[in-house]
Order: structure tokens, then sequence, then C-alpha cells
């Protein structure tokens, strides 16, 4: 029950958000930013027919393709969240917050890709054209920043018949920066250093890493190709804001040592989603 509650807390923020999004950043400039509640802009203007009864109908109708092709389980989440969309965004002003269209425009998209990614990282959405994205990735593996930005395409096409050129390439500009925005959440949040050590002081290097950066070391065994010369590895996953830290240490012990850092988008494991003593 209490998971239940804090779900459904969790989703509906994320409606608020979305809706916020849209009647006060997006919808009142005229930029339908793909999506249903995109194609309730459009269908709004176009039919007179208030945004929140059209979400309610094309809702009604994606939640049999979320309960053929998604299960049980994001069926019922999506129904949490298709059932808030028309009320809440039925509830929020229709306000013009920033009266300046690009600054609107940014920040509009920057929600509605926080407000999608909280749905999405929750096994959830809003229903309408947040649907297909997560039946792509489920069957076909695409990621749900493009499949949401392949959806959203089709719908900002339609811009051109309704609004203005300058809408079109507004909205246009918008998915970018919703899909971006999204991305950077499921992936770029996480991101670490992983980092490659060689160096003849290697023992002195592990010490202080282990004492003063707090992170674990792997030490892999290493032949030299030019001098057959057998050597020791150190392999150290930090977050960044250790990475500073860890440079001081190898310099003090070896200014000659080789190194080389990646950036990885996600560990798992022991000190970074698992701490000892949590559980």
């Amino acid at each position: 029950m209490l998971k239940w509650i804090k779900k459904f807390f969790i989703i509906t923020v994320a409606i608020v958000i979305m809706s916020i999004s849209v009647n006060m950043f997006l919808g009142p400039h005229n930029i339908a930013a793909g999506g249903l509640t995109g194609l309730s802009i459009i269908f709004e203007r176009m039919l007179g027919i208030d945004r929140s009864i059209i979400i309610l109908i094309g809702n009604a109708l994606v939640l049999l393709c979320a309960f053929i092709f998604l299960g049980k389980e994001i069926f019922f989440n999506t129904v949490i969240g298709a059932a808030l969309l028309p009320l809440i965004i039925g509830l929020v002003p229709h306000i013009t917050f920033v009266e300046d269209p690009m600054l609107s425009m940014i920040v509009g998209s920057v929600l509605f890709g926080i407000a999608v990614s909280i749905l999405y990282s929750n096994k959830a959405s809003s229903g309408g054209t947040a649907i297909p994205p997560l039946i792509f990735k489920k069957h076909f593996g695409l990621n749900t920043s493009v499949g949401l930005f392949v959806t959203d395409g089709i719908v900002v096409l339609l811009t051109l018949f309704v609004f203005s050129t300058e809408s079109f390439f507004y909205a246009v500009i918008s998915i970018f920066i919703t899909s971006a925005t999204m991305h950077y959440i499921e992936s770029g949040i996480h991101k670490k250093k992983l980092v490659y050590i060689v160096s003849e002081k290697d023992e002195l290097i592990t010490n202080d890493i282990l004492h003063e950066v707090g992170r674990g070391v792997t030490i892999v065994p290493v032949v030299g190709a030019y001098k057959k010369t057998a050597m020791q590895m150190l392999m150290v996953t930090l977050n960044t804001r250790d990475y500073r830290q860890l440079l001081t240490i190898v310099n003090k012990h070896d200014k000659e040592a080789f190194m080389i850092t990646d950036t990885v988008s996600d560990v798992h494991g022991r000190g970074f989603t698992y701490e000892p003593g949590s559980v």
C-alpha cells in the first residue's frame, strides 16, 4: 500500500509539472510540441473544444494499446496518469507565465522533459503519444527519447496547417530540448569517471585512493608491449567531484604516471547504487 501511495504521489507531481508546462508555457504561444498535449492545443484551436476533453478522449484510446503491448503493470500505471492529466490540465490556469515566446518555449520544454522522464522511470506515462515510445523500447530496444522524438515529429507537422511557420519551428526546437532533457536525466545525471593508472608508485597511489578518496581500486596485471615489462594497472571508478582529488594524488607520487580517463553513463554496485549497512 505504501509503495502504491508513493508511486501515485510521484505520478501526480509529474502530471502537475506537465500541465504547468502546457498551460503556462507552451499553449499560450501556440507551441504544439508533439504528443497528445500538442494535439489538444491544435484541435482546441481548430474545433473550439477544451484541450482537457480532447486529452480524455485520446487517452481512452491509447489505454487499449498499453494493455495489449505493455502488460498490466504499465497499463494500470498509465490509467493513473491518463486519468490525472485531463483532470489536472483542466485545473491548472491557462495563463501566459512568460511573455517572450523563445524563453517560454525553452522553460516549457525542459519542464515537459522532466515530467516525462519521471513518469518513464516509474514505468508510467500520461497516456497519449507517450505510449508508443514505451512500446518501441520494449519490442525494438529503441531509446524512449528517440521514440518520443519520432512520434512527436508527426504531430508537429500538423502545426504548419493550423498555426504560423514560426510556431512550427518553435515546436521543432521544443522537441529537441525535451529529448535532450530526457536523455540527460536518463543517462547523464549519474555519469562517473573511470580511470586507468599505470605507475611504478602504484602501491602508494592505491593506498591514498583507498583512504583519502574512499573508493575501491582494482589491480589488473598488464604487460608493456615494447619492453615486455610486467606492471600493475589500477582501475578506479569514482564520482566526477572526486576526480580532481585523484589527479592530485597521482601527481603527488608520480608526475609521469600514465592515465586514461573515460566517462561512463552509469555504475551499479557497492559504493554507488548500494551502500554497505544501508539495508
